[in-house]
Formats: C-alpha cells, structure tokens, sequence
C-alpha cells in the first residue's frame, strides 16, 4: 500500500507539435523535478485566472525556446501520481493542444523542472521513458513511469484558498454535456437562486471527482442529475471563465476559476427529467426543442453553455 499522502488537484496544458519531418516536440524532466529523466509534452499548470491556450504557449516557450500558436484541441485526460518524497497524491486534469510552430530556436535550461527540448522521431519516442499521458497522446505504448495510489483519496469537489490578496480563490474543472435525444431536443438545467448565474439556463453536468477522467464524469453526473443514460460522442471544447468576486451560498465573495471540458452526448432513450440534487444548484432539467433554444437571449445562458452551443453550431 502506497502511504497516505495529501491529496492535490491541478489543472495543465500541454503542445502537441510536430515538424516538417514528422518529429515530435518533447521535454526531459531535471534533477530537479519529481522524475528526473523523464520525458513528456511541453507545457504545464494553468496559473488562476488564465485561458489554457495561453497556458501552452507560455509554458512551450519556457521549456523549449519556442514560439507556437494554438491550432486545436486534441484531447483532455485526467491522471494521478503519488509523490512520497513531496508527501502528496496529485490529480491533474489534462489538456492537450496541437500547436503550429511560430519561430525560435530550441534552449535547454539549466537550473529548471526541465532541461532538454528535442526533436524525436515516434520510434525514437518510443524507446525513451514517457510521462503516461504524453504515450497515450501519441499513440505509443511506453511503460509507466508514474507511482499510482492504490484508492483515490477523498478530496471535496470544492475547495477555496487564501489568494495573495486575501481573497479566496477556487479554481475548478468541470465536464458539461450537449446532449441531445432524437427528437431534436436539447437537455437543460436551470441554475437556482443563490448561486452564480442564479436563473440562466446551464448544461447538465459538473465538477469531477478525484482520479476520474473527465469522459466517465459526465456520464456520471448526467444520470445523477437528470436520470438520463447517456452515450458520449465527442469532445467539442474547453472553456475558460473567470469571475473575480463571485458570489455563492457561501455567503462570501471567491476569486472562481472555472475550466469546463464539454461534449456531445446522445441520449438514445430520454426519460422524464428527475433533478435528484434536490436543494442544490439546479431548480429546473427540461428537454427543450433545439429551436427554441436557438431563440434564447445571451442573458438566458450561462457563458459555458454559450460557448458550448457555439462549438456544436446550435447557436
């Protein structure tokens, strides 16, 4: 059994770059770091309050000497690694960005988490040891070089910290669904009173749990919030929002960072609503016709949902 160690949650992105002879871009990790001589992608946590995709070109240009521009999403994943020399067990949430190359030249860094950017083909990425994440992005079979924790530990699905200004700050990642049934219909849930967005129409779904990918949250919480049996189609998205004062039932304004992956679920067999979270955030679930969703005004919608109906070209 893997010690008990403190749990910890962090969101990161990273670049999927490629080029002109099909070479992938790749890091090695320090001394310095958790995994020395490991490789992986570029990239790294997302700082409170920042869009991912400024995440991944400032973190690509630190480790690599790179400039890179975001061309698309790939994918989001979630992984755990225990850390018993830190004393701690971290989630983090994954996003994963195919990037264009701008200039630069590449640097290795001494004195830092990583030193060495290189170019490598995939049978050269192969034989090297990867980060788990970084194989599965690209399609290779590497071993794992992480220590996984035996059971996830509990960590609440809402945590709020003292921010260096003394406002509390809570960052969080979530997975929301377009899920449609098919009779053209679109499944929505109406925010309740007292909660950010109070009366706006919002996707079914919400935070993650601890060591879950986000794909199977969805799931998840689609059947516990509307008792709907999904079928997960695609990832269309990831959002970004900050509020800087946000206020909620808990009475005091919070510094909320909220990154929300959102997918194309398919409702086969749609069954009447039932909010099972009766006295939470949700006042309201219907099946609205695509539309009259088409017909709602900008400040009916909550900005995720916004964002969301726009990828799937509902709006």
């Amino acid at each position: 059994m893997t010690p008990a160690l403190e749990p910890l949650r962090r969101i990161a992105a990273y670049a999927v770059a490629f080029d002109d002879e099909g070479r992938v871009l790749l890091v090695r990790a320090s001394a310095k770091s958790g995994t020395p001589g490991i490789w992986s992608l570029p990239g790294g946590a997302v700082d409170h309050g920042e869009d991912p995709n400024h995440t991944v070109v400032r973190e690509t240009a630190a480790e690599t000497g790179l400039s890179v521009a975001v061309t698309g999403l790939r994918d989001v994943l979630a992984d755990m690694r225990a850390l018993p020399h830190r004393g701690v067990t971290i989630h983090t949430d994954r996003l994963l960005y195919s990037v264009s190359i701008r200039g630069g030249n590449l640097v290795d860094r001494v004195g830092h988490n990583t030193d060495l950017a290189r170019w490598h083909t995939l049978a050269e990425a192969e034989q090297l040891k990867l980060r788990p994440f970084a194989a599965e992005a690209l399609g290779l079979s590497t071993a794992s070089a992480d220590l996984r924790p035996d059971v996830p530990p509990t960590f609440p699905s809402f945590y709020a910290y003292e921010g260096p200004d003394g406002l509390h700050r809570a960052q969080r990642f979530a997975a929301y669904a377009i899920a449609t049934d098919p009779y053209e219909n679109l499944l929505l849930t109406r925010i309740a009173p007292g909660y950010p967005g109070e009366g706006c129409w919002h996707l079914p779904g919400g935070g993650t749990d601890y060591g879950e990918q986000p794909g199977t949250a969805l799931i998840r919480e689609l059947v516990e919030e509307t008792g709907q049996a999904g079928r997960l189609i695609e990832l269309l998205g990831v959002a970004s929002h900050r509020d800087a004062a946000s206020l909620g039932p808990e009475g005091y304004p919070i510094d909320w960072h909220g990154v929300r992956a959102f997918y194309r679920v398919v409702v086969d067999d749609p069954t009447e609503v039932i909010i099972h979270d009766v006295g939470g955030s949700t006042s309201e679930a219907k099946w609205m016709p695509l539309k009259q969703v088409a017909e709602l005004a900008a400040d009916q919608l909550t900005e995720v949902t916004a964002d969301a109906l726009r990828a799937a070209k509902l709006i």
